[in-house]
């Protein structure tokens, strides 16, 4: 089971991204996927998970209103659509698969996803 995510750069203070996540070797319709984030000195932070029925969709205080997940079965791909980014977004942001709910997926740790993909470096600077 792998992820890989995709989509990060250098964007300036109020600017947009979209991250993507896309699946290989298994299907992501039954996952629910999560995005977290890390920056250098400071603790992983779970960001926005989207569950895998009904696509109902969960997110930290710190991105709400400014980040949106969606899901693309048919493409096997994850978004995180992020705007009027912030220079406290700079992160290298993963994304994670797992069989369970959102709200447990915000509390889990890397070894413990069924799959746990490599980063791609968000930075947010003028």
């Amino acid at each position: 089971l792998q992820l890989q995510a995709s989509g990060g750069g250098l964007v300036q203070p109020g600017g947009s991204l979209r991250l993507s996540c896309a699946a290989s070797g298994f299907t992501l319709d039954y996952y629910a996927i999560g995005w977290f984030r890390q920056a250098p000195g400071k603790e992983r932070e779970w960001v926005s998970c989207i569950s895998s029925s009904f696509a109902n969709t969960f997110y930290a205080d710190s991105v709400k209103g400014r980040f949106t997940i969606s899901r693309d079965n048919a493409k096997n791909t994850v978004y995180l659509q992020m705007n009027s980014l912030k220079p406290e977004d700079t992160a290298v942001y993963y994304c994670a698969a797992d069989l369970g709910s959102c709200p447990f997926i915000a509390t889990m740790t890397p070894p413990d996803f069924a799959s746990w993909g490599q980063g791609t470096q968000v930075t947010v600077s003028s």
